[in-house]
């Protein structure tokens, strides 16, 4: 005797008519999203590659969004407000992370079969990657050429260069709670990449052997830390998916490809909060 089924659980409760309330699509905005995947090559990994890609402007877009309402937050030092958006950024690294391991699934032959139809697009003009490493404090004035054909572009990231990073503004909290900060480093150009500061290293050294006393600016500095280390887990496994894929050759945007990706990796987001390490 075969086994009766249950039956397909529903509740009388649900929504069925959308004619006059916002459906779930709608609220997203999905057939939009939906329809942007474009394929310029007949090959079924395509999908894969624009997929990828857009999913991580969407995720960094987010990862904007908290840095920036961060840094406002630590300039009316209101540090409690911070942790929680940079904790969400960490938690969005992670998932930013995660795409290489899924991009990774792309062979070298299948890639060929549609990177002739990228022309000279690539991920290094992400304009939100450029942004996200200027609010981080690795600021590079000629990194924005590649935006000059776009007016709009070219003035955002021009003003995004000269405002202050959130390491700047997470500098600027030391000296308000009291910690010796030399003027310089505070007044400093900001358009220019940060460097190691031996009064900001002896600050941040000043706060861990006084834990309870500087609890708030301890918390923030191991939230950077975070930061910092899964930015650079990124940009490693950015740069072996990239090897992995294409090898040594040149980049679709005429940088060097994985020789300049490795170049990257010596640069490291907030110094002293390594450095402090070794000192302790």
């Amino acid at each position: 005797m075969e086994k009766e089924l249950p039956s397909p659980v529903w509740e009388n409760g649900i929504h069925t008519d959308f004619k006059a309330s916002l459906s779930y699509g709608e609220y997203l905005n999905l057939e939009k999203i939906l329809d942007s995947q474009r394929l310029l090559s007949g090959h079924h990994d395509e999908m894969l590659f624009i997929i990828i890609h857009q999913v991580s402007e969407l995720w960094m877009k987010l990862m904007l969004h908290e840095i920036n309402s961060a840094r406002a937050s630590i300039q009316k030092d209101d540090l409690e407000s911070a942790f929680k958006m940079l904790s969400r950024v960490s938690r969005i690294q992670q998932q930013l992370i995660q795409s290489w391991s899924v991009l990774s699934t792309l062979t070298p032959a299948e890639y060929l079969e549609f990177r002739g139809k990228l022309g000279s697009s690539s991920g290094f003009q992400s304009y939100q990657y450029r942004l996200i490493e200027f609010a981080l404090g690795y600021k590079n004035i000629h990194a924005i050429q590649v935006y000059k054909h776009d007016k709009l572009l070219y003035t955002m990231l021009e003003e995004a260069l000269h405002e202050p990073s959130l390491y700047d503004v997470s500098i600027a909290a030391l000296s308000s709670h009291g910690l010796k900060v030399d003027p310089g480093c505070l007044s400093r150009d900001l358009s220019e990449a940060y460097k190691p500061d031996e009064s900001v290293e002896n600050a941040w050294i000043e706060v861990y052997r006084n834990v309870e006393r500087y609890w708030d600016l301890y918390e923030l500095a191991e939230k950077l830390v975070d930061i910092g280390s899964q930015q650079q887990i990124w940009r490693f496994n950015h740069m072996t998916t990239v090897e992995r894929i294409i090898g040594h050759k040149t980049g679709t945007g005429g940088s060097s490809g994985v020789t300049y990706l490795k170049k990257v990796l010596d640069h490291q987001f907030f110094p002293e909060l390594w450095s402090l390490r070794t000192k302790l």
